[in-house]
């Protein structure tokens, strides 16, 4: 199989004693190739030496997550966007509003996605949009900044039916799926017998939410595995085909064909 991470944080500290294993665990099972979002101004140099150490495998972008959305916010989001223009990026993310753990930053973090779904349009990139409890806010920033020039994908998508359908309405949106997918007490699965696989890519957001039988765990791009039985079994395709329509998807949504 031939396996497209689109979102993964392999710069992060949990990998910084065996990233070099992990890349290997994860090409010997068929990944070739992991999108690396960015998270905040710290982490830009650890995502630039990451994708240097193999650029054919490494595809980077670039923005500021809501959830380092501070009182420093404005700082950030100028050195952000200076980053962007300085190399080549494939999309503008991890970007988004996150509503879950905190409402002090609200109306900043509506601001910064805002202004980053601008830079989406200008420069006619994709986004990679954090929306945990907050999906209703993303989509009326949307909306409001214009659903016919943005595309993208819901990263990390765990929501209702209800929700996916508004997804569904922006036209130019896929949805993310990652190891949630595999959790017992959620109900993705049957809200994904609402979408169509031509509209899903696959992701592991490692090192967070590996699936099962490894949650809990550190994640890591080889679970992908699990992921793809997961789908293969929701949609009644074997794991290849499932591989192979994900990967499209991805391929087509990042404008990437040299894989």
């Amino acid at each position: 199989m031939n396996l497209i991470d689109t979102h993964a944080h392999l710069y992060a500290e949990e990998f910084r004693h065996d990233f070099d294993e992990v890349v290997q665990r994860a090409k010997k099972t068929g990944v070739t190739q992991i999108f690396l979002p960015n998270i905040d101004v710290e982490s830009v140099p650890l995502l630039k030496e990451t994708v240097r150490k193999d650029p054919a495998f490494f595809f980077p972008m670039m923005g500021l997550h809501p959830t380092s959305v501070k009182e420093d916010w404005q700082s950030q989001l100028e050195k952000i966007y200076s980053e962007l223009n300085a190399a080549d990026y494939i999309g503008i993310g991890e970007i988004g509003i996150d509503l879950y753990w905190d409402n002090t930053y609200k109306q900043a973090q509506i601001s910064v996605f805002e202004e980053q779904l601008q830079w989406s349009k200008q420069k006619q990139l994709p986004v990679a949009i954090h929306s945990r409890n907050a999906i209703a806010e993303v989509i009326a920033s949307i909306k409001k900044i214009g659903e016919g020039s943005i595309y993208g994908v819901f990263h990390s998508f765990g929501g209702t039916v209800e929700e996916l359908k508004e997804i569904q309405k922006l036209k130019r949106f896929k949805i993310g799926i990652n190891g949630v997918v595999t959790f017992k007490n959620s109900s993705l699965e049957q809200t994904l017998r609402n979408c169509d696989i031509n509209n899903i890519i696959l992701e592991t957001d490692a090192p967070y939410l590996a699936p099962v039988p490894y949650r809990g765990k550190r994640n890591e791009p080889t679970y992908l595995q699990q992921i793809v039985a997961k789908l293969s079994d929701i949609y009644g395709l074997s794991e290849t085909k499932v591989a192979q329509i994900t990967s499209a998807n991805a391929k087509q949504l990042f404008n990437i064909s040299n894989c």
